[in-house]
């Protein structure tokens, strides 16, 4: 972890606390390509550079964030929903990782179908969060559900992470269709980036984010540029199945180095 944060020291950020938070929205087409597990990486990755972040678990179907790390939470978002508790009150300091998080109800549907409305309140509370947090990371459901799709066209940023696999790939098209179709609803532009997650090289990596903004820009008018391509690394499986943050248990990783690439990238917006 002294590694992780010798090296973010070289690059601080300096906090803006007079401004909204940043909503950066991580996204992807189908599960099971490592959405949850970048974004708990970038949050980290994040933090270690002075920015202050917050995690929100805004898969409303099966949220396991917290579970990812081990850090069950005594606290989520429902009691936020459902105006029993505070932002304040209902989010949780990940010390191992310098962020905070905004749990999920694990297992629970109750909000698969929210509401719209209910959605818009919840982004107003973290906007209204100006003077703790820098950046807001919304770890979206899985594929095109209306929920996913409200957060993702409220957000600043857009991050897609798929794999090679053209199933992946072509959900992932499908999410970038349906985000220019929202965001020009509210008549924004669309600020989408492409992050290829569990591909053999980087070479291959890169075959497969060409493939995608081909069609992005043959039949969007989009031209999502490559965020970073992380890599197949066992090392990723062990540690979260160990329920520990990558960066603190492989920070001199290959894998490492492309996490904080991501992270530094986005913090230059």
């Amino acid at each position: 972890m002294s590694a992780l944060n010798d090296r973010a020291q070289r690059h601080p950020v300096t906090p803006a606390p007079h401004r909204q938070p940043r909503l950066i929205a991580i996204a992807s087409g189908k599960g099971g390509v490592g959405k949850t597990w970048l974004t708990l990486s970038l949050a980290q990755a994040m933090s270690a550079r002075g920015a202050r972040i917050l995690v929100l678990d805004a898969d409303f179907g099966l949220a396991n964030a917290d579970i990812q790390i081990g850090h069950l939470a005594e606290s989520d978002i429902g009691a936020l929903l459902r105006n029993e508790a505070s932002l304040a009150d209902s989010v949780v300091t990940v010390g191992q990782g310098g962020f905070d998080l905004l749990a999920g109800e694990a297992g629970s549907g109750t909000f698969s179908g929210i509401e719209p409305a209910v959605i818009e309140r919840l982004v107003r509370n973290l906007l209204d969060a100006r003077a703790r947090y820098d950046i807001v990371l919304l770890d979206l459901g899985t594929g095109v559900e209306p929920a996913s799709r409200h957060l993702a066209a409220l957000a600043d940023t857009l991050v897609l992470i798929s794999t090679g696999d053209p199933a992946s790939l072509t959900d992932g098209y499908a999410v970038l269709k349906l985000l220019q179709r929202d965001r020009a609803e509210r008549g924004a532009p669309v600020d989408a980036r492409i992050v290829i997650n569990q591909i053999e090289t980087e070479r291959a990596g890169r075959r497969a984010h060409a493939a995608l903004a081909r069609a992005a820009r043959g039949f969007l008018r989009l031209d999502p540029p490559l965020l970073g391509i992380i890599q197949r690394d066992e090392n990723i499986g062990e540690a979260i199945r160990g329920q520990r943050l990558f960066l603190s248990e492989f920070p001199q990783s290959p894998t490492a180095a492309a996490l904080q690439s991501i992270a530094r990238r986005l913090l230059a917006k």
